[in-house]
């Protein structure tokens, strides 16, 4: 009886299972979400199309008279490949999928160039916002370059494609979508100057390290970054919210004030809450040398009625991570220590009199949590009413004493940085779209591991070349441009020694090429509004290198140096477009240093296609630099307009260099 059972029950399974996979198949969509609409199709090769439909099935795929078929496996994923017919931008050309249960068209395509565009936010920087925004956001009126923008998102496991489409470049559709600045430039020169149709990917989050962007395979050989891959493995598991960082698990799991009765809410009861001054609270509660973490509450009257406009607060710069609300409502975080916060107040969270004011704040040194001036700390209304916050008119208790053995977060960042999560999440679904090649505006959330972006860099354009298939795939990378006070004096920077890791590889991966940007950039801001400069950057080297443009695309590189037995040294350079020349009195942004390793500037001269330098404070030099600064000032460029490549002629180690054990 048992056996007549259980061979019902395999029976029941067998007859069921291929049923609850066809089901499964029929609710994913027939055609990948990555193709719509309005998109650009890869010319001149075959491109691969793939989809969803019931296991077996079989799917035809046709472009005009191109067309090809395949067969949905057994998961009901189908995957083919069909070249386009040459492109006609008159005569945009449709694209029909079906089998016999269903079909879908899709209207409007272009034949041309798909071209990936990630990073981080100088890479998602809006056209709108950069230089001359509202005349470029105008004038972007480009039938022939379309953009398709990844909307951010973080995945610990396998997803599909976030919904999404792809548009025309107008005005409108520009402003309202925030089409990368950087991606944009480099379409319109590259369309301008072949005719080509361009097809804009956007995949770009804020503050992301580039292994956010590796797939977990690649990241293997990094011994570094398993610790990160084992507690995003163990919060797999236990099918966390997937947050894309470590902090807000580390609060879902320690932060008292997040749990049951949320301390941010107007209801709680806080008068067994100590009363404190701000800032000074961590001294009050004898916290000044150990991280916590600690609530603080106060409240704002305002007047009746409340003025027009939109209100903002003011807390400057704060250490180490804040997270603030009002009235019970988050209004924003953030753990970029150097940054002030400045919280724009969304519409209707405000009221006319009482209003409760809370802030969450993770301290980890010895600093005081609120680091600007006192004055800073303000809320301003519409009307441009201040009212001051600092003062003794808080309340505070602490969710967290984290002084050891209590565990830390194994980041801070409250946006999106774990090891894999963006590649999950925003490139793992976009493959394998067949595309031209990749443009890479990221960096600035790695300097401090700028030694290690070596490796880390060559093995991210490994990981997307295997990918989307393509292990040719062009790869052209933005050098980071000057940024943070110039120096009077030849330091040790992290910057600089980002950019040779960004030239290294641009010098030793075939396929690939740097834009410099050092020229361009702004001492007080990362995210500097000349996007322009960098787009045609970047054009320059896909017109050189792939569209049959012989035009300068390099700065001068250099190729060697002869030290004299007068102490001068002459540096020797390639990629000279006709000549050097120096912008400005004299050459600037050398330095010198001998057996010591005492850095001093050098008096540089242009002669010919060399520059000699020398100084009195380094009679016997033994190793030169050139723009070797967070923010150098810089002279030497060639007949083209293009500056020389940041360079050092020795390898002494920097101060992002791993530490001997």
């Amino acid at each position: 009886m048992r056996l007549a059972s259980l061979l019902f029950l395999a029976l029941v399974i067998t007859l069921v299972a291929p049923a609850v996979k066809a089901a499964a198949a029929l609710e994913k969509p027939l055609l990948s979400p990555v193709f719509t609409d309005h998109m650009v199709l890869q010319r001149d090769r075959p491109n691969t199309f793939w989809g969803w439909a019931a296991p077996g099935e079989k799917i035809h795929i046709a472009i005009g008279s191109h067309s090809a078929t395949a067969h949905a496996a057994s998961d009901g994923r189908w995957e083919t490949q069909l070249t386009p017919p040459p492109g006609n931008t008159a005569s945009p050309c449709t694209l029909v999928v079906e089998t016999p249960l269903q079909r879908t068209e899709l209207r409007d395509l272009l034949v041309g160039d798909i071209w990936l565009c990630g990073g981080q936010s100088n890479m998602d920087f809006p056209l709108a916002d950069s230089q001359n925004g509202s005349s470029e956001i105008t004038a972007a009126n480009h039938p022939n370059i379309r953009f398709l923008k990844i909307p951010q998102r973080a995945r610990y496991s396998p997803a599909s494609l976030p919904e999404s489409h792809w548009q025309a470049c107008t005005p409108a559709n520009a402003r309202a979508s925030g089409l990368s600045a950087v991606a944009y430039f480099f379409a319109r020169k590259v369309h301008a100057d072949t005719g080509v149709p361009i097809g804009i990917v956007q995949a770009a989050v804020g503050g992301s390290p580039a292994e956010a962007w590796i797939s977990e395979d690649a990241l293997q050989p990094f011994p570094e970054f398993r610790p990160h891959l084992a507690e995003l493995a163990r919060l797999r598991a236990s099918a966390a919210p997937e947050y894309g960082n470590f902090i807000m698990h580390w609060y879902d799991r320690y932060d008292t004030g997040s749990l049951n009765s949320p301390w941010a809410q107007p209801s709680l009861d806080d008068s067994a809450w100590k009363p404190v001054a701000v800032p000074g609270a961590f001294p009050a509660l004898a916290l000044s040398d150990v991280p916590a973490v600690v609530w603080l509450r106060r409240e704002i009257t305002l007047p009746d009625p409340l003025p027009p406009g939109g209100a903002h607060l003011h807390l400057g710069s704060v250490e180490k991570m804040d997270t603030v609300f009002l009235n019970g409502q988050w209004i924003g975080s953030s753990a970029w220590v150097e940054n002030p916060r400045i919280y724009k107040i969304p519409a209707a969270t405000l009221k006319p009199g009482k209003n409760l004011l809370a802030l969450r704040i993770f301290k980890v040194t010895s600093l005081d949590a609120f680091l600007s001036p006192p004055e800073t700390l303000q809320l301003v209304l519409g009307d441009n009413t201040r009212f001051p916050l600092a003062g003794a008119a808080w309340k505070a208790a602490i969710s967290v004493d984290a002084r050891p053995p209590h565990p830390l977060p194994l980041g801070f960042e409250n946006w999106p940085v774990m090891p894999t999560v963006l590649h999950r999440g925003m490139i793992e679904p976009l493959a394998p779209l067949t595309i031209r090649g990749a443009l890479w505006y990221q960096g600035e959330a790695n300097a401090s591991r700028a030694f290690q972006y070596r490796s880390l860099l060559p093995a991210l354009i490994a990981d997307w070349r295997l990918t989307f298939r393509q292990p040719e795939l062009p790869f052209y990378i933005v050098g980071l441009p000057a940024f943070m006070p110039r120096r009077t004096e030849p330091v040790a920077e992290d910057w600089p020694e980002l950019r040779e890791s960004q030239a290294l590889t641009a010098h030793t991966v075939p396929h690939t090429g740097l834009a410099v940007t050092i020229d361009s950039g702004e001492a007080d801001d990362i995210h500097p509004k000349d996007k322009k400069i960098v787009g045609e950057r970047l054009a320059l080297l896909a017109l050189n290198d792939l569209y049959g443009k012989q035009l300068a695309a390099h700065g001068p590189e250099f190729a060697r140096a002869d030290f004299l037995p007068d102490g001068r040294v002459c540096l020797h350079f390639n990629y000279t477009a006709g000549g050097l020349i120096q912008r400005g009195e004299k050459l600037t942004g050398f330095a010198i240093a001998g057996a010591d390793r005492k850095w001093h500037w050098a008096d540089a001269t242009l002669v010919g296609d060399t520059v000699i330098v020398s100084s009195p404070d380094a009679p016997h030099p033994v190793a030169v630099r050139h723009a070797w600064q967070s923010n150098p000032a810089v002279s030497l460029f060639n007949t083209a307009g293009l500056p020389a490549v940041p360079f050092r002629t020795d390898d002494w180690p920097g101060i992002t260099h791993p530490s001997p054990r």
